[in-house]
């Protein structure tokens, strides 16, 4: 038995043959190969090498891996075409500022220096550091949610991501095979609980049922912990098993059922055993009965291998009646279609001086016990964080290396496949991938949701597909087999506890928990970052906006500037950290998880967003334009008239980012008090603005001077009018305009 888990994707060893295969047998069928990177758990052989260094499948892969193309990230696309436009805005309006300026017969030199300020106003200088810091927020808070950040883009790019592939094994599923369906005397019941926990009940129809009253139950339940290898395991972490997890199975099975295997072991003390081996198909082990002074031989296997040596079946009185071979079949055929692995039980008594079991003592005369039907059962936190990312409209695909039937009744169970569970056109195959060229391969993924016993270059191709298609692929995997794709998928995520070195190093994001539901939160948690970024974008360019139409409207009109350009700097500055930063720390909405995915080329800022950013600069620059000039008129000085230009500016953005909290719903949809911090920039903010007007080292640094309360209000009403405007617009698109697409965005 090979281990290949890491090459194909194999949750179980397979057995090795040494029959000849068919040159075109994908790679996790051939069972006449051994490869580079398995580990063999069972059994010796003898091989002949094939192929050494980058010829062999692991080599392959890592030519793969150099070969996958790293996709920009959403965000690092988006921010380069939103800085291109700013560059092109700025660089536009300072020219205009210097040309209408010379034209009017002012020096060259002072209009520079006016152009210049107009520059340094428009630019938003808080953007990088701001979204470096949200970044890193998000970077803890998915971290607390057991998701790993390798690199700081990949936080806002789950945001965006709209087909989650995500393996199987562990991921989507517990990774601990267990008993569900035991079928004995014609009725099949049902066992509850999953993993390896021991807790759990046997039920008919319904009803607990005691196996102490079902002989036939009791004693398919026997053999199965009897003929076994395996153990089961308390650790502080929970319960594991040491061996086989098909025959690990097993155990907790039987101790559901009350059946202690260290009272077993007392009464039935094993005597001898027959090992599994490939072409048997089964095991078998020799007890003595201590009670019943004889002896017992107990086996277990596929069901073809025990049913023909079975000449009869136990009854749930302990009799031994007539063999329905057929039925059992039939039986164990509906349990495969269901995704389920299946083992067949057996047993004979034999006379109590035996003390070796042979091939000949269970070569025929056995009586069928019954079947039990076990399955690595998916994940109840999987099925509810499929169902999240449905309603956010983000595609789950299941890319695995296990069978198709199995992967099939998985993905029915969790709600990735919505139809029947055995709607085999739901399902791609490795093989029927690679007779697929990359153009029929791009239209076949958007259909089918399962894609089983795939090759890592099959792996690679369908995100290649994927993102052909459009599509901002998230990709999980644990192998080597899966470094190619994770390094080609806009996210790559690698498994934290069964993952190897490979693909962790290649992967954007690591599972602490090898959870999928680790995937949802993440992708909550991009959105939410992103959403954040918006906010903050759309906060700060109505300032820059303004700011720079004041000095380029006073160029034009041949007025004194109202607002200096170290004056710029201080509100630039101020306004940045102690305002626009607190929108960092801005929960996530509520229904963020309702909403479909950003569009790969869509912008940054909406044509709803960008409308209202011009009209707030637009009142910014109008009402710092119309008191500066209305205090010059009044007597005022220019450092009181510019004092007051300031302020109408800095509090106009205070009231402001109350509006940027939510950019379509009213703040108190969000919680007045739900991001704290806000409330403590905004008392920062005014501190420094007073320390900013009255103190005079502070007069004269920045060119300002004390003002008075009726001034004050007038700086205040222009907060409060921008405050009001913006929530009447959002009251207005969401009660009358939702229809318009323009005013959805």
């Amino acid at each position: 038995k090979v281990a290949e888990a890491a090459l194909t994707g194999e949750s179980l060893p397979v057995h090795k043959y040494t029959e000849a295969l068919s040159a075109d047998t994908i790679l996790a069928d051939r069972s006449n190969m051994a490869y580079s990177s398995t580990l063999v758990t069972y059994g010796t052989a003898i091989g002949v090498v094939t192929a050494v260094g980058n010829d062999t499948e692991i080599g392959r892969i890592n030519r793969m891996i150099a070969s996958a193309v790293i996709i920009a990230t959403p965000l690092t696309r988006q921010i380069a075409r939103f800085s291109k436009l700013v560059l092109y805005v700025i660089v536009g309006l300072a020219a205009i500022t210097f040309i209408a300026g010379t034209l009017q017969g002012e020096p060259a030199i002072y209009m520079f220096l006016a152009a210049v300020s107009v520059a340094v106003a428009l630019i938003p200088e808080g953007l990088p550091a701001v979204m470096t810091i949200t970044l890193a927020i998000g970077v803890s808070k998915m971290a607390r949610r057991h998701a790993i950040i390798r690199k700081l883009p990949a936080v806002e790019t789950l945001g965006s991501v709209t087909v989650i592939c995500s393996d199987k094994t562990g991921t989507l599923t517990q990774n601990q095979m267990t008993v569900q369906e035991i079928y004995v005397d014609d009725r099949l019941f049902e066992v509850t609980g999953v993993g390896y926990v021991p807790k759990g009940e046997i039920r008919l129809e319904g009803a607990v049922v005691d196996a102490q009253s079902n002989t036939a139950l009791r004693e398919c339940l026997t053999a199965g912990l009897l003929c076994n290898e395996a153990n089961l395991i308390s650790t502080e972490g929970g319960w594991r098993i040491e061996g086989d997890p098909t025959e690990g199975a097993l155990i907790p099975a039987a101790q559901k059922a009350g059946i202690s295997r260290d009272a077993l072991l007392q009464k039935l003390p094993r005597i001898d055993a027959i090992p599994f081996e490939s072409h048997h198909m089964y095991m078998a082990t020799l007890h003595h009965d201590v009670e019943g002074n004889r002896n017992v031989i107990y086996m277990k296997g596929s069901v073809e291998r025990v049913l023909e040596r079975c000449s009869g079946a136990m009854t749930a009185t302990g009799d031994i009646g007539a063999l329905d071979a057929e039925q059992h079949h039939r039986m164990a055929d509906a349990m495969a279609r269901k995704g389920l692995r299946i083992l067949a039980f057996a047993y004979r008594a034999v006379e109590p001086g035996k003390k070796t079991v042979g091939h000949d003592d269970v070569s025929g005369g056995m009586t069928f016990l019954g079947l039990q039907a076990m399955i690595d059962p998916p994940r109840e936190e999987a099925i509810n964080a499929v169902k999240a990312c449905h309603n956010a409209g983000i595609k789950v695909k299941m890319i695995t290396g296990d069978h198709e039937v199995t992967a099939l009744a998985i993905a029915h169970r969790i709600g990735i496949v919505q139809s029947g569970g055995d709607d085999r056109s739901q399902v791609l195959n490795g093989k029927a991938i690679a007779a697929l060229s990359d153009e029929e391969l791009t239209t076949h993924v958007q259909k089918v949701s399962v894609f089983a016993r795939v090759a890592p270059e099959d792996k690679l191709r369908i995100v290649k597909a994927l993102q052909a298609n459009g599509e901002s692929v998230a990709m999980t995997g644990d192998g080597v087999n899966d470094a190619p794709a994770l390094k080609q998928a806009n996210i790559g995520i690698a498994m934290g506890i069964t993952g190897t070195d490979v693909a962790k190093e290649t992967a954007d994001m690591v599972l602490t928990d090898d959870n999928f539901a680790t995937i949802e939160a993440a992708v909550e948690e991009g959105r939410g970052v992103f959403d954040n970024l918006t906010k903050f974008i759309t906060w700060t360019l109505p300032t820059n906006f303004g700011q720079g139409m004041v000095i380029m409207v006073a160029v034009v009109l041949g007025t004194i500037l109202p607002i200096l350009p170290v004056q710029v700097l201080w509100i630039n500055m101020t306004t940045a950290v102690l305002l626009g930063l607190m929108l960092a720390f801005e929960p996530k909405e509520p229904g963020i998880m309702n909403r479909s995915p950003r569009q790969a080329g869509k912008p940054i800022l909406t044509g709803l967003l960008s409308v209202r950013i011009i009209i707030v600069g637009a009142i910014l620059c109008a009402a710092a334009f119309a008191l500066f000039h209305m205090a010059l008129d009044a007597g005022e000085s220019e450092a009181s008239a510019r004092t007051i230009a300031v302020n109408t500016i800095t509090l106009g953005q205070l009231f402001y980012l109350f509006n940027c909290r939510s950019l379509h719903q009213s703040m108190f949809k969000v919680g007045l008090f739900s991001n704290r911090l806000i409330i403590v920039g905004v008392t920062l903010m005014v501190l420094v603005q007073i320390a900013f007007t009255y103190l005079p080292f502070m007069n004269t640094a920045f060119h300002s001077e004390p003002i008075s309360l009726v001034e004050w209000g007038y700086c205040v009403g222009v907060g409060v009018f921008i405050y009001i405007s913006v929530e009447i617009e959002k009251l207005v698109r969401n009660r009358f305009l939702q229809g318009i697409p323009f005013f959805r965005g």
